[in-house]
């Protein structure tokens, strides 16, 4: 299911929000973006552009979910069975495709917030390529600073290898099915190609545009470093705050090529979508490596951390020590976790009540808690900004061992009745 497909999928549910007045892309569209956060918004009239841009498509579990024909509780599941067993994609020919021209002032790119340094483009994935490699799937936030050239926040991993490897040119990708949103935000070892995983997640054929290898997108633009650095920034990060301008690497806009009546994605930056795809692709790996040292039930990257520095760990404990492993394993799994707690699995890790009810009644300070220094992320402003150098803080949650669980249970309801037989 391609993005339009899975846009006219949820109109016909009635989950999409059409939005019939004319609107600007700056300031205003955002605006809309993030008061009516969670809920999918297709703007029909963009002021200056026969374009029109959805946005929030994937901004709630149930939504990504739909877009991948699953359950939401069965996310986590097909995420990593995608992940250890990825399928190679097949290649198709690219129908109903149309060169426009090198000028992104054709597309309704949103400028977000008064603080930011330009119009972001904010969704794209980046699809990069490596004679030995291979694929390389990757978001990363452009600034646009003319009609043919963007700066890239490009953070050190595989795609800065790739251009480091002599790879000038690459595509980026804008208007996504919802398994290349999903695998393009998974932190795969380098040479695993993300659309594989893509595929794995749900049927992703890639097509063949000015000689790039890409999946099926509303809009595909060809780019070529340049050599060149600008300033990039300010930015709303994930974290909600504004990110600090750097210099990053400039490109140069080649080719765009879009589908008929082509349909921006813009992403609200630091709202639920931006989180959504961000953190939940990091679940699977804490749930592997917890797993590896006790039995992992469940795994919540919580959106009051961020989406990125908080993670809930559900557990069956049958060791006094799977408490503190778990914490360990968790830190491990993901390297920007800044604060962890570990439950037991009768404890409801998507309800935040329940877990702060399972630190008042099992948790004591002296005893079930862990503090390190360590490198954590870059997105965290109360961090050492030069050294990455923060507190992590592992919570152990679970029921004191050696003591009578029942002590520490909730009592289920004395009857079983139905009380409708009474209103």
């Amino acid at each position: 299911m391609n993005m339009r497909e899975f846009v006219n999928m949820l109109d016909k549910k009635g989950l999409l929000i059409k939005i019939k007045k004319p609107v600007d892309v700056k300031y205003e569209v955002s605006t809309i973006m993030r008061i009516l956060d969670g809920k999918p918004i297709l703007f029909e009239k963009v002021k200056g552009f026969s374009m029109p841009v959805v946005a929030n498509i994937s901004s709630s579990r149930e939504l990504i979910a739909i877009g991948l024909g699953i359950k939401p509780n069965e996310i986590i599941g097909k995420l990593t069975d995608a992940i250890d067993h990825p399928k190679e994609p097949k290649i198709v020919g690219a129908k109903g495709y149309e060169e426009v021209g090198a000028d992104l002032t054709k597309i309704p790119i949103l400028t977000y917030y008064p603080i930011d340094g330009g119009p972001y483009i904010s969704s794209g994935v980046v699809v990069a390529r490596d004679k030995e490699l291979g694929i390389n799937a990757s978001f990363h936030r452009m600034m646009v600073i003319s009609k043919d050239k963007i700066v890239m926040r490009i953070l050190p991993r595989h795609f800065d290898e790739f251009l480091k490897r002599g790879n000038k040119e690459f595509a980026i990708c804008i208007g996504n099915s919802m398994s290349v949103l999903v695998a393009s935000a998974v932190s795969a070892e380098l040479g695993k190609n993300e659309l594989a995983i893509a595929n794995a997640l749900s049927e992703t054929n890639l097509i063949e545009l000015g000689g790039h290898k890409v999946p099926e997108s509303e809009i595909v633009v060809i780019a070529e470093m340049t050599g060149e650095e600008h300033d990039e920034g300010p930015f709303l990060d994930l974290t909600e705050t504004p990110d600090i301008v750097r210099k990053q690497r400039v490109a140069r806009i080649k080719k765009i090529f879009v589908k008929k009546n082509p349909i921006h994605h813009a992403l609200l930056p630091g709202g639920l979508e931006h989180k959504l795809l961000m953190g939940m692709p990091r679940e699977p790996t804490i749930s592997h490596e917890v797993s590896e040292v006790c039995e992992c039930k469940d795994v919540l990257i919580t959106p009051g951390g961020c989406s990125w520095l908080h993670a809930v760990v559900s557990i069956k404990k049958r060791d006094p020590d799977d408490g503190r492993k778990a914490i360990e394993a968790a830190f491990k799994g993901h390297k920007s976790l800044k604060h962890v707690w570990v439950v037991d699995d009768d404890i409801d890790i998507h309800d935040p009540h329940e877990v702060e009810w399972a630190m008042a009644t099992r948790f004591q300070g002296d005893k079930n808690m862990i503090v390190k220094m360590e490198k954590g992320s870059s997105l965290d402003p109360s961090s050492d900004l030069e050294t990455r150098m923060t507190a992590k803080v592992g919570f152990d949650l679970t029921i004191p061992w050696g003591r009578d669980v029942k002590d520490f249970k909730k009592l289920e309801l004395p009857m079983k009745l139905n009380v409708k037989d009474y209103l």
